[in-house]
């Protein structure tokens, strides 16, 4: 496989699933504001889906050892559904929100590490074009 192309599906990946986190405090506010619908439910439990294929897909290249499968799991255990989430006390939706803050962080994290050793294998190989994708740094 080309190192090239394997790097950047994993910067891609991690966007990517970035982008599904960012949907987490969406359904966490309208589970708080108990303003939800069974289709909101279930869009909630697919994004769920989404964000466990993704973290395999993820942590199978070998370049991600953060956020831990377990932390992502926990996560999701955590909040099973909408409704699930509704009845919990402000205290336990906190502790919810502090959780995938946590983890969304260490996404980031993770996600700036990936660039830096691209960008430095970029510098190595600058014929490569690798660092096309990302405008905004």
């Amino acid at each position: 496989m080309d190192p090239r192309a394997a790097s950047d599906d994993i910067v891609v990946w991690v966007e990517n699933h970035l982008e599904s986190w960012r949907q987490i405090p969406h359904y966490i506010g309208v589970a708080r504001g108990k303003t939800f619908d069974a289709a909101d439910e279930g869009q909630f439990l697919e994004l769920k889906g989404v964000i466990v294929q993704e973290l395999e897909m993820i942590l199978a290249s070998g370049e991600c050892n953060w956020p831990t499968k377990d932390d992502v799991h926990e996560m999701m255990n955590n909040i099973p559904s909408l409704r699930y989430i509704s009845q919990l006390n402000d205290g336990a939706l906190g502790n919810v929100e502090h959780q995938w803050h946590l983890i969304y962080i260490r996404w980031h994290a993770t996600l700036g590490q990936l660039k830096v050793k691209y960008r430095e294998f970029e510098a190595r190989n600058p014929k490569s074009g690798f660092l096309s994708r990302w405008t905004s740094w």
